[in-house]
């Protein structure tokens, strides 16, 4: 059963043309379709601007989505701001990109650990500051660090407090959103291996937002490539990774730095990502797309099985 599910999910935001100009649609996100089960993660890979933390706001409802539904345990997403969504907001947590940005300078990391549990009034004050102890033990840090302010934390420390604060109210999906780019490598390992184990104790369901493919399949149980708002590929990431089918995926998995020779020969995008407010006739890769035919200029590919079971939205790929 799947734990939350998107089903032709958009996301439009009204843009202009000059001060005066008329309004334009920008699909940030555009007709998009998966589902994530309990203790399961969808890692999401793009370049920047492709919709990837639209698709996890979204997912979090924090943002409404302009077409389609998205499920929660087979509900729909209460609308944003109703008592209804900030009672499932327990259950649904974001893990930021930037901890330092995400933590309020003035509070010590127990406060800020704390403070979801008072906002949905979980415990009394004894029993939280005894949870907030525990959750510190939990991502790895020591008990001293607990009055500590954020500046006074290293990024690795400082992530994980922000993990800690995320799993306080022991929520059913995480949305972490570029969780390690901030970090070292070293700090960033150590991290991706907390976050793993912290998975398989308690069942959580993510979404893992990144640019790192490394990274991405190193986490991820399927993984779903994002190009100008549409997912092109998603499959089992090492068939992707050893195989990808989609010429934007090839291109992606070819920049991964690898010891030794290369399976697939570095492919260098000419170019940058079209404009979302100008999108492309046909498919929208195309303008960067070496193999392109008159069919990826004229026609927009839909996403479709092919033959080893991924979903490949491209013309050139022969369906199952």
């Amino acid at each position: 059963m799947s734990l939350l599910s998107l089903e032709g999910v958009s996301r439009v935001y009204a843009t202009r043309r000059g001060l005066f100009g008329t309004p334009v649609p920008v699909r940030a996100v555009d007709h998009i379709s998966f589902s994530v089960a309990p203790g399961r993660t969808l890692g999401i890979v793009g370049e920047s601007g492709c919709g990837k933390s639209t698709t996890g706001r979204v997912a979090l409802g924090i943002e409404r989505p302009s077409e389609g539904t998205v499920s929660f345990e087979g509900a729909a997403m209460p609308t944003p701001g109703t008592p209804e969504w900030r009672r499932l907001r327990a259950r649904l947590q974001l893990v930021y990109q930037d901890p330092l940005g995400a933590m309020d300078r003035r509070l010590t990391v127990a406060a800020q650990v704390a403070e979801p549990l008072e906002i949905h009034g979980i415990g009394d004050k004894a029993e939280r500051q005894d949870r907030v102890a525990a959750l510190l033990r939990d991502v790895g840090l020591r008990a001293d660090l607990a009055q500590r302010h954020p500046h006074e934390l290293s990024g690795g420390q400082r992530q994980r407090a922000v993990l800690a604060r995320a799993l306080a109210t022991d929520p059913a999906l995480l949305v972490a959103d570029e969780p390690v780019s901030a970090l070292d490598v070293s700090i960033q390992a150590q991290v991706i291996n907390m976050l793993t184990d912290l998975q398989e104790a308690r069942g959580i369901a993510m979404l893992f937002i990144s640019h790192d493919l490394k990274v991405v399949r190193q986490v991820s149980h399927e993984v779903a490539v994002m190009y100008l708002g549409r997912i092109v590929e998603q499959g089992d990431p090492e068939a992707i990774f050893a195989d990808p089918l989609h010429p934007y995926s090839r291109a992606l998995v070819s920049a991964i730095p690898v010891p030794g020779p290369r399976r697939i020969e570095r492919i260098v995008l000419s170019g940058d990502p079209p404009n979302p407010a100008d999108r492309p006739s046909g498919c929208a890769f195309h303008p960067r797309c070496a193999l392109a035919t008159a069919s990826c200029r004229a026609e927009v590919p839909q996403l479709k099985p092919a033959a080893d079971g991924r979903q490949v939205a491209c013309h050139l790929v022969e369906a199952a």
